[in-house]
């Protein structure tokens, strides 16, 4: 099994080229099976969670190219699915599997999709999804680990009003797929607001689809008979772009970040300058970070966008533990996302933990140490901690952050980390 060695500080210095967001092209990928037609995306992140989409949109009958390698752009085209079903065995390490439960039985009339690995309905918002299905006229049922999910009839789904009532990213992007060919017009209510949403919006635009107010609350889609071929560029990762705004400030470097959006960046480059982070949009798509001396606590609460992201709270800690002061970290989305403050204080780092709420005394001298990675996210924070550690820190079971993270270590070395891959 792989595990990421670093020796720690050293200032990073350089530029790095942002990569397409796995969470933009994740839902994309999904998106192909709702035409017969190719689909050609572009600034396509290899990463591992791609190539397991990839894998099992090929075991439902599409036929998916990747022309060059690494891969940047890929060609999906499902102009028969097959048995319209996904496997445990494909989908265990991956929740965004539950994405193809949309499109399939939007164009099949039936899907049966397995429940993402540790996946309890009710205790995660996939229920959410199959909530939001019947409402749209499909029966569903769960059995043996499976979403069975038909059209009585073998008829169309039909428009309606769907409602959420919590905020769900992947429950809105596969009403939204389920929409675009449902019969009648669909209103969705209390929707996510990511440039997620809105980049999978414009490709389906692109396919043919009717779709008004992607990227507000409230987004009508009206249905389609049929969609038709595109293709689409993915935008840039903003949790990647966020978490080398860290590293170059963590370890008070000066980085370039190229290709990215700062507008999706917002509330993360606000929350950085409050730290005391200099940050500077140098041209369009390109943004410089400065580390400061003396980084200054900050508290930082989690919320849906454009709020401060869920997926950037890790990341944030480990800079709070180099700052002076106290900082409140608060997460809101999630439960039982606070593992890698355990590893962190085995790092030295002084924080306490209060039901969903995190608190960090700063600074602390971290000193490098065998840590375990319990999540992408976690990963990404254990890095960072890495980078400022004194001596070595060896991170175990980084295929977590190979679900994320396009070529991370060869990114971080290129702007004079020392990190590499051991065995």
């Amino acid at each position: 099994m792989d595990k990421l060695l670093i020796e720690g500080g050293i200032p990073l210095e350089g530029s790095v080229r942002i990569s397409g967001a796995k969470n933009a092209a994740l839902p994309a990928m999904a998106a192909a099976l709702l035409t017969s037609d190719r689909v050609e995306l572009t600034n396509v992140p290899h990463v591992r969670d791609i190539i397991t989409m990839g894998k099992l949109l090929a075991h439902m009958g599409a036929i998916v190219e990747t022309p060059e390698l690494p891969p940047t752009s890929m060609t999906i085209q499902a102009e028969q699915v097959n048995g319209a079903e996904a496997p445990y065995e494909l989908v265990r390490t991956m929740r965004a599997s539950i994405l193809t439960l949309g499109p399939l039985v939007a164009r099949t009339g039936s899907a049966r999709v397995s429940l993402p690995g540790g996946c309890a309905i009710g205790a995660r918002p996939v229920d959410l999804h199959l909530k939001a299905l019947e409402q749209m006229g499909a029966e569903i049922g769960t059995s043996h680990g499976y979403v069975e999910a038909r059209v009585p009839g073998g008829g169309r789904l039909r428009g309606g009003n769907v409602f959420f009532d919590k905020i769900t990213v992947t429950g809105t992007e596969n009403v939204l797929m389920a929409a675009a060919l449902a019969e009648g017009e669909t209103t969705i209510g209390n929707a996510a607001q990511e440039p997620e949403i809105t980049d999978l919006a414009d490709l389906l635009i692109k396919m043919g689809a009717d779709i008004e107010g992607a990227g507000t609350s409230t987004i009508r889609v009206s249905g389609k008979e049929q969609l038709y071929g595109a293709t689409h560029r993915v935008i840039p990762d903003r949790i990647e772009a966020g978490t080398f705004l860290v590293a170059g400030a963590i370890t008070n470097g000066s980085l370039e970040l190229t290709y990215c959006e700062p507008e999706h960046l917002r509330s993360i480059i606000a929350k950085l300058r409050d730290t005391g982070v200099e940050i500077r949009e140098t041209a369009p798509g390109t943004l410089s970070v400065r580390g400061a001396r003396k980084l200054i606590a900050a508290d930082v609460r989690t919320e849906e966008y454009p709020g401060f992201a869920t997926d950037m709270q890790a990341q944030f800690m480990a800079l709070a533990t180099q700052a002076k002061g106290t900082s409140v970290i608060t997460e809101t989305i999630f439960e039982n996302r606070f593992l890698h403050a355990s590893e962190m204080i085995r790092m030295g780092a002084n924080i306490s933990i209060e039901g969903r709420r995190a608190v960090v005394h700063g600074p602390t001298e971290l000193s490098g140490t065998g840590v375990i990675a319990s999540d992408l996210r976690a990963s990404a924070s254990l890095v960072l901690a890495g980078l400022v550690a004194k001596g070595e820190t060896l991170i175990d079971r980084v295929y977590h952050i190979d679900r994320g993270y396009e070529r991370i270590e060869e990114k971080l070395s290129s702007v004079g980390a020392r990190i590499r891959r051991v065995q």
